[in-house]
């Protein structure tokens, strides 16, 4: 893979050579399946928060265990290209698992970010980042932005 599209063992050796740099490693995840002004304010406000902002980026498989057979509406590698795009993303990565725990460890960030809808205490990987001398850290969440909410208003204006 080139460009910002990494593969987990690719991105482990660039964030190895990164931190060895002192560059401070930000690491977000989610589906980004419709990407939208809300995803956009939130990787922009990730990024202000670090060197190097990596979002890991769940797969199609993933996508429909946690949220169900009609899901995604893109397909994984649009989603990453997609998001390759935004000068506030560095590094993207695809996982399969249903959460980013094993890449987290993987990449041991420096700081781990989601949105202020998660909250600290149900951040998956906080403890480990903790453990590892990392923060957790919440951006703002902006209301009435959402992957969900976007498909339910296209299906009732159909």
């Amino acid at each position: 893979m080139d460009g910002k599209i990494k593969t987990r063992a690719r991105l482990e050796k660039t964030i190895h050579q990164l931190k060895r740099q002192g560059k401070k490693i930000a690491f977000t995840n989610g589906c980004f399946d419709i990407l939208h002004y809300g995803h956009l304010k939130y990787l922009e406000d990730a990024k202000a928060k670090a060197d190097v902002l990596v979002v890991g980026l769940n797969s199609d498989a993933s996508i429909k265990r946690i949220k169900g057979a009609s899901r995604p509406i893109n397909r994984q590698a649009d989603r990453a290209r997609m998001l390759e795009a935004l000068s506030a993303v560095d590094y993207i990565t695809i996982f399969s698992e249903d959460t980013p725990f094993k890449l987290i460890q993987v990449l041991k960030p420096d700081i781990l970010i989601k949105g202020r809808d998660w909250s600290v205490r149900k951040i998956v990987g906080a403890d480990f980042v903790r453990a590892s001398g990392g923060r957790v850290i919440t951006v703002p969440y902006l209301k009435g932005y959402s992957t969900t909410g976007l498909i339910e208003k296209i299906k009732n204006n159909c």
